[in-house]
């Protein structure tokens, strides 16, 4: 698979000290990024590193901690006397990197740094100001591009600036890291960044954790499943990821196989037209929208079902993939982005071009009539996640992309002085049709 091709050789690192941004941290939790960063800072602690994160402040949350080995700085607002007078994201994100600079700065008064890690565009402003200050490499993890999340057409001036703030800190990071070899190729294409620069680190999962117990799987199938199969779908209600698709198959699904139903977990902007869709397909008895389900339900509830589908348009990784395999679920993805380097067909899942209902039906239809398929790729893909998506691999991988930034620093640094001198500037490119069409597979 191509992910195999992306790995970086990793060799005994020695101890690094890292500091690590991010707007999202335990108790904040707002999309995957968070359990992302909490679960790579534990893993490169527990590797021996020293690592700081400064995150946003949550109420009840302490300003400052010592948690699962990681030190934790929450960057408390402001308290402005006049309120911000718009709702502007952009405005509100200004806000919190100033509060967040300051954080960082303190944390720099009682330790020593070796690199800055970044991640995504909405702590941009403090990554640049801390790695110029402090003289350290940058080091960034873009976890999703604006342009992708809008097949490439940016239909508003908020969109576009955050795509230019996401040009902007790719270009100052001595490193890139994407998630996946589709990431990579849309950060070198959109951002003008060589793709020497830009390291391929997946997401981890902790598969131990999506292990449900028999009883709670049992008691997941007698809620959610009728006569027949249950097929499944965990993730945000936005267009981006396809539902839409899925409920237009559920039809046909019905038809060929009687008792079926369809739990749809998760909540998002979408979900009003979504139940409206499946109402005028007649499929209220058929499709259930469950709701956020938490940790501890969401394994059962993926172990229970006779395959999971992800039908995303667009999706740079595709952790629910990982986490549905690590609980034994078979697998119908979208052979589009970081989806279709997690999936081999016929060997750990089945895939299914995006966007099409009738080859999802064809897809899920395959895993639904030969259950001891189902099972093998189902195995195949649990043991496939545990070998090469476990959070110490991945630690490794990242302290890795620390060493080399740090052995290019130097270089980088001096290039870019050079480049600014010379009255040299990236231009934006900012996209004005779909970028994407062709490219998500």
């Amino acid at each position: 698979m191509s992910a195999d091709a992306d790995v970086i050789d990793i060799q005994p690192a020695r101890r690094q000290r890292v500091l690590m941004l991010s707007w999202e941290y335990p108790p904040v939790l707002v999309g995957g990024l968070g359990t992302h960063v909490h679960a790579l800072s534990v893993a490169l602690a527990a590797a021996g590193h020293e690592v700081t994160v400064v995150t946003r402040h949550a109420e009840g949350a302490p300003l400052e901690e010592y948690a699962d080995g990681v030190r934790v700085l929450r960057a408390a607002e402001d308290p402005v006397r006049f309120p911000l007078a718009t709702d502007s994201l952009l405005a509100w994100t200004m806000a919190f990197n100033h509060t967040l600079t300051r954080a960082a700065l303190r944390a720099t008064e009682s330790a020593g740094y070796d690199v800055v890690h970044a991640h995504d565009w909405l702590v941009a402003h403090t990554a640049v100001t801390l790695a110029e200050h402090l003289d350290l490499p940058l080091v960034t993890t873009i976890h999703a591009t604006e342009a992708g999340r809008h097949q490439g057409w940016l239909p508003a001036e908020l969109n576009r600036t955050i795509h230019g703030v996401e040009h902007w800190l790719s270009n100052a990071s001595t490193r890139v890291i994407a998630c996946s070899g589709y990431m990579r190729e849309q950060v070198t294409r959109l951002f003008d960044v060589p793709a020497g620069r830009v390291d391929v680190v997946p997401n981890g999962v902790d598969d131990r954790a999506w292990q449900a117990r028999p009883r709670a799987v049992a008691a997941a199938r007698a809620r959610f499943a009728g006569a027949g199969p249950l097929v499944g779908y965990a993730g945000r209600l936005v267009y981006e990821k396809g539902v839409q698709h899925l409920v237009h198959a559920v039809p046909y699904l019905r038809r060929r196989h009687p008792g079926l139903r369809v739990v749809i977990a998760g909540d998002g902007p979408y979900r009003s037209e979504l139940v409206e869709q499946a109402r005028r397909l007649h499929l209220d008895d058929t499709v259930r929208f469950a709701g956020f389900l938490d940790a501890g339900q969401l394994p059962a509830l993926l172990a229970a079902t006779d395959t999971t589908v992800v039908p995303s348009l667009y999706e740079p990784f595709g952790m629910i993939a990982l986490e549905a395999a690590a609980a034994g679920a078979p697998l119908a993805v979208a052979d589009t982005g970081g989806l279709a380097e997690i999936v081999e067909p016929g060997v750990t899942g089945v895939t299914f071009p995006h966007s099409d209902p009738d080859a999802l039906a064809g897809a899920v239809d395959r895993l639904l009539g030969d259950e001891v398929f189902a099972r093998r790729v189902a195995r195949r893909a649990r043991t496939m996640v545990a070998r090469r998506y476990g959070w110490a691999a991945i630690a490794a991988r990242t302290a890795a992309g620390y060493a080399t930034a740090r052995r290019e620093h130097g270089t980088f640094t001096a290039r870019r002085a050079a480049a600014l001198l010379s009255g040299g500037r990236s231009a934006v490119r900012v996209p004005d049709g779909n970028l994407f069409t062709g490219a998500a597979g």
